[in-house]
Order: C-alpha cells, then sequence, then structure tokens
C-alpha cells in the first residue's frame, strides 16, 4: 500500500511524445552514431515523467515543501552556482567520498525515509539510485526531469519553479 505522505507518481504509462529536442537529438544519433548516443545520453530522451520510482519537478517540489520527502540536488557546487539550487532542496555533490555518510547523517540514520534525487538532466539521479541501494536506503526517487529539462520535461528551471542561489 502507498504511503499516503509521500506524493503518488503517476503509475499510468504515458505515451512518450517526441519534442523538438527529442527529435532533434534522435535525428543526431542517427547521423553521428557514437557522438549522437552521447547527445541523446546527455539530453536523457529516453526519460518518462511518471514512471514508477519518479517524480516530476513539481511533484518533488511540493514533496520537499511539505516534508514529505528529503530532495537532494546532487549536482557539482559550479552547477549550483549558475542555476541556484530548488527551493527545498539539499545541495550536496554526489562526487564527495563522504556522500553516503553525509546523506544518512541528514536524514537521522533513517534509511527508509523517501529520497528524491535531482541533477542536471536525470541522467546522474538514476545513476545514483543504485548506489544508495547498495547503501541500504530502501525508498530512493528519482527526478528524471532534472533542473534543465530532459526527455520526461522541461526541467526545474523552466517549469517556472524557485531557486535559492547559494552564497
Amino acid at each position: 500500500m502507498a504511503d499516503p505522505k509521500i506524493p503518488s507518481p503517476d503509475r499510468q504509462s504515458p505515451r512518450p511524445t517526441l519534442s523538438r529536442r527529442g527529435f532533434l537529438v534522435g535525428a543526431g544519433v542517427l547521423a553521428l552514431g557514437a557522438g549522437g548516443v552521447f547527445a541523446a545520453r546527455w539530453f536523457n530522451i529516453s526519460a518518462r515523467a511518471g514512471a514508477q520510482g519518479t517524480l516530476s519537478v513539481q511533484q518533488a517540489y511540493e514533496g520537499a515543501l511539505r516534508d514529505q520527502v528529503v530532495l537532494v540536488d546532487i549536482r557539482r557546487p559550479d552547477e549550483w552556482a549558475r542555476t541556484g539550487v530548488g527551493a527545498g532542496a539539499v545541495p550536496l555533490d554526489m562526487r564527495r567520498p563522504d556522500f553516503i555518510d553525509v546523506l544518512r547523517a541528514q536524514v537521522g540514520g533513517k534509511t527508509d525515509t523517501p529520497i528524491a534525487l535531482i541533477c542536471a538532466r536525470g541522467v546522474r539521479s538514476r545513476a545514483m539510485s543504485a548506489r544508495l541501494s547498495a547503501a541500504g536506503f530502501t525508498t530512493i526517487i528519482d527526478v528524471p526531469e532534472g533542473m534543465l529539462g530532459s526527455g520526461a520535461g522541461p526541467g526545474w528551471l523552466k517549469s517556472g519553479l524557485p531557486v535559492v542561489a547559494l552564497e
């Protein structure tokens, strides 16, 4: 049974739509071979909002504001400086050697706390989910749109959600 405190991701598989960016990147895959594959991964065109274990940026924002999820921005400090950090998110660079320990302290050692991961385009957050599972975290949620947008949607910034500048 779903926890009523956690925003419920859309359990239906929405029909994928091909955005202009997706079309252009897809054309790049065909035209450039391996370089196109890199571009497709960079834009995360295969991401789907509403897939099980994911939240849209709006759902992640609302969940963080209501203390239903711990939203963690796993990007680098230079990325935070360029765009700001989503309001309600905890900035925690995934490259830190003590990342798991710092996150565990952030949630008071409760590894069943719902943790939503956001990065630029959903690629790193998807990869980090496996790392957190291996460390014993049990409720990991991906935000595949990311801050900049992906195949899952326009992203935090284009959705007009608030950001906080780090000093």
